[in-house]
C-alpha cells in the first residue's frame, strides 16, 4: 500500500524519497519498519507526517538524514536538492559529507529535549561546540543563537548560561529548536517535538514554528501522532500506516475530505470536545506485524470496505494501470474503494476557527 511519488515539477522539490526501506534482521525473519516509501518534500512548505505509534514515523525521519542506527539497513534513494548546485545522493555521501549535510542543510529536532542535551554542559556550550565542530565563525554564530532564542520568546543570556535541567520542558524544547537552526539549514525535520509537553505549550511552539518558518524560509517536516495538532500548521499532510503512506494531500482537504478508510477512522477516533462521545470510535484490530506485512493492502484486516481484491493486490501497484487513487489535484490515496469511504466511515469534520487559520 505505498503511494507513488508526487506529480509536481522537480524545481518545487527539496527532498525526495524513492522506495525508501528500512529493515532489521531478526531470528524470526526480516522486520520491515519502513516499506518502500516514496514521498516528495517541497521547498519552503510545512509537511505534516501523521501516524499512530509503531507506524514507522521515526524511521522515516531517520531515513531522511541517513541516520538509521545499526543493525537497521536503509535502502532506496534519498535525494536532496539544494537551491544552487547539483542534486545530492544522501545515501552515497562520505561520513564527513553526511556530517555537514545533517546540520548545515537538513537538521533534526528529536522528541524530549533533555535527552538531546548533555546535562554537564550549559546551553551556551552546546551552541559553541556545534559551531566549532563545523568550523563556523563562533562570534557570528552566537549572535545568531541569541536572535533565534529571542525569536522563540526566550531570554538569550539566561538560557545560554543555564544547564538543561534548569529549564522547563517548553524552554528546553525551544532551545533545542534554536540549536538545530544555528547553522542555517534549509530543512528542519521534527520527530514528535512537542509530545512531552502540555497542550498549551504544544500550541505555543507550533505558533512560534510557523513564524520561524516564514522568517527564515524554512522547509519543515513535522512528524507526529496528533493529527488535529498539526492540521492547522501544515500545508500538506501525509498519513502513515503500517510503514507506508496511505494518503497525502493539502492539509485542509485531507482533514475535511479524507479518502482513505484509515484516515477517516483516525479522525473519528480523535477526542473532540464538541462532539458526543458516541461519535468517537477506536479503530478495532491492530496493525500488521513488520515481519509479516501482507501482500495486499496493509489496512485490509481492519477495514470495513476490504474485499478479496484488497487482500490480494497492492492498491498503489494497481494504480499504475488505472489512476483511481487520484482523489483530486495533488490529493492521492492508496485505496481501491476510497469513493465509498465517506459513507462507510462518517465522522464530524467541523474544525475550530483556530485549526482552520
Amino acid at each position: 500500500m505505498a503511494l507513488t511519488h508526487d506529480t509536481r515539477s522537480d524545481e518545487d522539490v527539496i527532498l525526495e524519497l524513492r522506495d525508501a526501506r528500512v529493515t532489521f534482521d531478526m531470528d524470526r525473519g526480516e522486520s520491515r519498519v519502513l516499506n518502500d516509501v516514496s514521498l516528495d518534500v517541497r521547498r519552503e512548505e510545512i509537511l505534516g507526517v501523521v501516524g499512530e505509534s509503531g507506524s514507522g514515523k521515526s524511521m522515516l525521519a531517520s531515513a531522511m538524514l541517513d541516520a538509521v542506527e545499526e543493525p537497521g539497513e536503509l535502502s532506496g534513494e534519498i535525494i536532496y536538492h539544494p537551491e544552487d548546485g547539483d542534486p545530492v545522493d544522501v545515501l552515497n555521501l562520505s561520513k564527513s559529507e553526511l556530517k555537514r549535510l545533517r546540520w548545515e542543510e537538513i537538521s533534526m529536532v528529536f522528541q524530549g529535549a533533555l535527552s538531546s542535551f548533555n546535562p554537564t554542559m550549559t546551553i551556551r556550550g552546546h551552541f559553541e561546540e556545534t559551531l566549532d565542530a563545523h568550523d563556523a565563525d563562533r562570534e557570528a554564530g552566537m549572535d545568531r543563537a541569541r536572535e533565534l532564542l529571542s525569536d522563540l520568546y526566550l531570554d538569550p543570556e539566561r538560557v545560554l548560561d543555564s544547564y538543561p535541567h534548569e529549564l522547563s520542558g517548553g524552554m528546553s524544547q525551544r532551545a533545542l529548536i534554536a540549536l538545530s537552526l544555528i547553522l542555517e539549514p534549509n530543512v528542519l525535520v521534527m520527530d514528535e517535538p512537542t509530545a512531552a509537553l502540555d497542550l498549551l505549550m504544544q500550541r505555543s511552539i507550533l505558533s512560534l514554528l510557523s513564524e520561524l518558518q516564514e522568517k527564515y524560509d524554512l522547509t519543515v517536516v513535522f512528524i507526529t501522532h496528533d493529527l488535529p495538532l498539526v492540521a492547522g500548521l501544515a500545508d500538506r499532510l501525509a498519513v502513515l500506516y503500517a510503514f507506508e503512506i496511505a494518503e497525502r494531500g493539502p492539509a485542509d482537504e485531507v482533514i475535511d475530505n479524507a479518502a482513505h478508510p484509515y484516515t477517516r477512522a483516525l479522525l473519528r477516533a480523535v477526542p473532540n470536545l464538541d462532539a458526543p462521545l458516541s461519535t468517537m470510535q477506536p479503530i478495532e484490530g491492530s496493525a500488521p506485524d513488520p515481519v509479516n506485512i501482507p501482500a495486499g493492502c496493509s489496512y485490509a484486516s481492519r477495514c470495513p470496505l476490504a474485499d478479496e481484491q484488497c487482500r490480494r493486490d497492492d492498491p498503489a501497484l494497481a494504480g499504475e494501470v488505472q489512476p483511481f487513487q487520484e482523489v483530486s489535484e495533488d490529493h492521492a490515496v492508496a485505496c481501491f474503494h476510497w469513493e465509498e469511504s465517506a459513507e462507510a466511515i462518517p465522522f464530524e469534520s467541523e474544525r475550530t476557527e483556530e485549526q482552520i487559520q
